[in-house]
């Protein structure tokens, strides 16, 4: 009888997996699945506390629906990538595996892991199946000269173009199988990495609620969604990032749903503004596959290698706690700080503050978010960070500066984002709240919050100043 493996990474569901789904396909075999945590790389990309503990738990209950199906999961654990591969041979001996099936991942460090994987096992005589996990694969939406888009209005239009052409279609959850799953299966060990409770109200774990998350969504807040996603203070947006980064939902299983649910999504403006967030996630990764330099932090714009950034602990660690004196800016860290996410606007505008208005490093902002959310995601963050530094493609040009007050006026007119996670500022009125030092200075009021740690003016001409420098 043939032993499949099905090697689980950041694929953990089982409907719409094609990795599972293809071990599946041969109704005799024995179907095996095995998770390999590895801690060490965790460190070294940054992974925050408040995901392992989502993957943690994401994967026992990945461990109970494999179960039902008759799929034991088993699960490794080793330092990194490199020393994955040795655990993923030698698990392969052990249980005398024939073939191997996994879905790709884009990123570097992976790539090479998976190359290595696919060469030494195939030395052993095991067939190896890899899958791509995205809507369409990165290499397959390019230019009339056959090289990657690198601004995302064309790629979205030939993407969008693409789809109509063929639609990816979504795997079935595999049927039972026949043998029996080994009463002696342990319990997942917990990682040698820390993890940190989070928001189980607005994170709540498993597939089936991932699932009922989508389609509500898609029923009738997704046509709200373009007047309402940039307005932090309401529940505008999907909140689905965190399953797509850990897998526990796929791509494909968004289209189809917002489809199903509004067939003509993909010709209406108003709809095409939240499937244009799954583009831009596209986008990001097939970025990576073309560019992987994207991957190890170098920014795509030669030029920006050359601004000097100011080296600040103090202005730094104001930023993190969400003490730089601009409500907006530390309503939206300490945010992130307590959930482990970010509304997106909010993400522009701190990132934007960090690089623009602190002259910090993008990469030092980066790696913080990373460390901090929930829904960390190398492609998604670092092109975000890149957006912000003017450095990446199709990013903001180095001239445009956003104004943290008037981003705040515009974003939060009343000020009840500010007052939710900024309770010092209680009592300034709506018309005040974005400038609370000017208020409480004619009022007489002394504020339990700090003095704006930059002057916006001064910081934007310095900033133009050390982009142009660099850009000569």
């Amino acid at each position: 009888m043939a032993t499949h493996l099905v090697w689980v990474r950041n694929d953990l569901r089982i409907h719409d997996n094609y990795a599972l789904y293809a071990a599946c396909r041969d109704a005799d075999a024995r179907v095996l699945a095995l998770y390999i945590a590895t801690p060490a790389q965790w460190r070294s990309h940054d992974m925050s506390p408040k995901q392992a503990a989502f993957i943690y738990q994401s994967l026992q209950d990945l461990q109970q629906s494999l179960a039902e199906k008759a799929i034991p999961l088993h699960y490794l654990q080793c330092d990194d990538f490199s020393a994955s591969v040795g655990a993923l041979k030698s698990f392969c001996q052990e249980h005398g595996v024939d073939s191997l099936f996994y879905n790709y991942q884009h990123e570097v460090n992976e790539r090479q892991r998976d190359a290595k994987a696919e060469r030494e096992l195939g030395e052993q005589g095991i067939v190896v199946q890899g899958f791509d996990d995205g809507l369409l694969p990165p290499g397959s939406v390019l230019t009339g000269n056959r090289e990657m888009f690198k601004v995302f209005t064309p790629f979205s239009k030939a993407f969008l173009r693409r789809l109509h052409e063929g639609m990816p279609e979504c795997a079935p959850a595999p049927k039972p199988r026949t043998q029996p799953v080994p009463d002696n299966l342990p319990a997942l060990a917990p990682f040698d990495y820390p993890q940190e409770d989070f928001n189980s109200v607005l994170f709540p774990v498993g597939e089936k609620t991932a699932i009922q998350r989508l389609r509500e969504f898609c029923q009738q807040p997704v046509a709200d969604y373009a007047a309402k996603r940039d307005i932090p203070a309401i529940d505008g947006t999907s909140r689905l990032s965190v399953y797509l980064v850990t897998g526990v939902l796929s791509p494909r299983q968004c289209l189809h749903r917002l489809l199903r649910e509004h067939p003509d999504a993909l010709e209406n403006e108003g709809l095409l503004s939240w499937f244009n967030e799954l583009v831009w996630r596209e986008f990001y990764r097939h970025l990576l596959v073309a560019w992987p330099a994207l991957c190890k932090h170098q920014p795509f714009i030669g030029w920006t290698k050359k601004v000097q950034w100011q080296h600040n602990d103090d202005h730094l660690l104001a930023w993190q706690q969400g003490k730089t004196g601009y409500p907006i800016v530390d309503a939206a860290m300490r945010q992130l700080n307590s959930l482990g996410w970010m509304h997106n606007r909010l993400r522009m505008i701190t990132a934007s503050f960090l690089i623009k208005d602190l002259l910090i490093d993008w990469r030092i902002g980066e790696r913080y978010f990373m460390s901090q959310l929930i829904d960390g995601d190398l492609a998604a963050n670092n092109g975000g960070w890149q957006w912000a530094a003017s450095s990446g493609n199709d990013a903001a040009p180095y001239f445009r500066i956003f104004n943290p007050t008037t981003q705040g006026e515009r974003f939060d007119k009343e000020g009840e984002f500010i007052r939710q996670w900024l309770p010092e500022l209680q009592a300034v009125p709506a018309g005040d709240i974005h400038q609370p030092h000017e208020w409480a200075r004619k009022n007489h009021v002394q504020l339990d919050y700090p003095s704006p740690i930059v002057d916006h003016k001064e910081a934007r001409l310095r900033a133009l100043a050390a982009y142009e420098a660099a850009r000569k």
